[in-house]
């Protein structure tokens, strides 16, 4: 009895614990559920690359992945599909455009060295851009009416920028040696800037380039996918040692949200191939909703359903199982919220599923509970014995579904990842409850309340040879 007490607190104290988890933190839903944007990037090829192999397609992926990482979205899903799209599910994401303008992005950052004799060109052609894109602000104001002004100042700005290009050097430092990046705000004023870090080879040849440029009213150009967004001179103090500690500012009048999109991509890397989003749709959280709804009902009702069969046909020993049962979805919830999952339609199947092997595990044990009564043994030692009997065979079959678990976790991706974590979890709170809080609660059943062991009927109806 001492030690059916010491369990019994045990099992308060993780049911106190679990209901305090469920109270504090929320479970996270998935886009099926939760809504969100869901992104569909063609990857392209190009001169160099007429054909995209999986490493590639992988290599991609990463790239995007790191973005999405970078716009802080909670469980996002990052596929390959085919052999050339890549699909990207963001739950709870409300501007989709943004998310566009992150990853469609190559975000190739490249350092040049500005052309000796060409600062009044630059000077003139950068205010040209400048006007050209005043211009086009105001013509997308109406776009239907202004479509082929539109059309024309956009070709426009593409030869300007590549006149533009000309004017700088060959690349001496690419964006692969940055090792951070993050935004902030510009010191008395109303913009933002971009502030990179360099690796140490970044760093030793940022500072090479610096000393170059010092004091000879050339720009160091900053190109971002072939366009200049800055291009700052270097003081003459740094022509010594050029600027040392790795560490620069890109600014260009950026808003907070370009300054932070434009963190991100640097941070993810450069993507090592062109993309193309060809689908960009959100998914409305009404049908998450409905999913939502309709996925409680057939989880309510099956549990129901399982807790009358269980105390109808087992007596006692059923209702004790559904005691146990109730606190194995408490605690499997709890399990959800501490390990992070995020609750999707196959993740509730998951759990749904695990429900069964919570009752198979039940139905094990009674039934050999059931054959010592019928065989002569006392309640007790058959209580006892009954579990010890169907103890190999709980444990087979759990072991074998986590092992299941385990391949779908290691080859699946997505919602399947999800089916296989909430099934682990739940197997595995099912293996305690039926061998811990099942047992316990009969047990001191059986030695607590002496009358029980004078009604074995109450565990095996229509009991005739059982000893008393």
């Amino acid at each position: 009895m001492q030690r059916q007490r010491l369990t019994i607190l045990l099992i308060v104290f993780l049911l106190s614990g679990a209901l305090t988890a469920l109270s504090v933190l929320p479970v996270p839903l998935g886009l099926d559920l939760r809504g969100g944007a869901q992104l569909t990037l063609q990857v392209q090829t190009t001169e160099e690359v007429q054909e995209i192999s999986p490493q590639q397609l992988n290599d991609v992926r990463r790239v995007i992945e790191n973005r999405v990482n970078g716009l802080g979205v909670s469980e996002p899903v990052v596929q390959t599909v085919g052999g050339d799209r890549i699909s990207v599910q963001l739950p709870g994401v409300s501007d989709p455009a943004q998310a566009e303008r992150v990853l469609g992005g190559t975000a190739r950052l490249e350092f040049r060295p500005q052309r000796e004799g060409t600062q009044q060109q630059l000077q003139a052609a950068l205010s040209q851009r400048n006007q050209l894109e005043d211009q086009l602000e105001q013509l997308r104001e109406e776009p239907e009416q202004n479509e082929q002004a539109i059309q024309e100042t956009l070709e426009e700005l593409e030869q300007l920028n590549n006149q533009i290009e000309e004017f700088f050097g060959p690349t001496e430092i690419k964006g692969k040696q940055l090792e951070d990046a993050y935004h902030s705000s510009v010191t008395g004023s109303n913009n933002w800037q971009v502030n990179i870090r360099f690796n140490q080879q970044g760093a030793n040849e940022f500072a090479e380039l610096t000393k170059k440029l010092a004091g000879t009213g050339r720009g160091l150009g900053i190109f971002l996918d072939g366009e200049l967004i800055s291009a700052p001179t270097v003081n003459a103090e740094f022509a010594d040692t050029g600027i040392t500690g790795g560490n620069a500012q890109i600014t260009g009048n950026f808003s907070i949200q370009e300054a932070q999109n434009l963190a991100i991509q640097l941070r993810g890397g450069a993507l090592p191939l062109p993309v193309e989003i060809v689908e960009n749709r959100t998914v409305g959280a009404t049908l998450g909703e409905e999913s939502v709804r309709r996925s409680i009902y057939a989880a309510v009702s099956g549990l129901v359903l399982v807790l009358v069969f269980m105390g109808l046909y087992y007596r006692l020993p059923g209702l004790i199982a559904d005691l146990a049962l109730g606190i194995y979805a408490i605690l499997t919830f709890a399990g959800y919220v501490l390990v992070g999952v995020t609750l999707t339609l196959p993740g509730i199947a998951g759990f749904i599923l695990s429900i069964g092997m919570a009752v198979d595990a039940n139905v094990l044990i009674f039934e050999r509970t059931r054959e010592e009564l019928r065989g002569g043994q006392t309640l007790y030692r058959s209580v006892s014995t009954g579990f010890k009997r169907a103890f190999s065979s709980i444990l087979d079959s759990n072991v074998t579904t986590l092992i299941a678990c385990a391949a779908l976790f290691w080859l699946g991706s997505g919602l399947v990842k999800g089916f296989a974590v909430t099934l682990a979890i739940g197997v595995s709170i099912s293996l305690f409850t039926a061998l811990t809080c099942t047992r316990t609660f009969l047990l001191f059943a059986v030695l607590g309340f002496p009358n029980l062991r004078q009604q074995p009927e109450l565990f095996c109806p229509n009991l005739v040879t059982a000893r008393k």
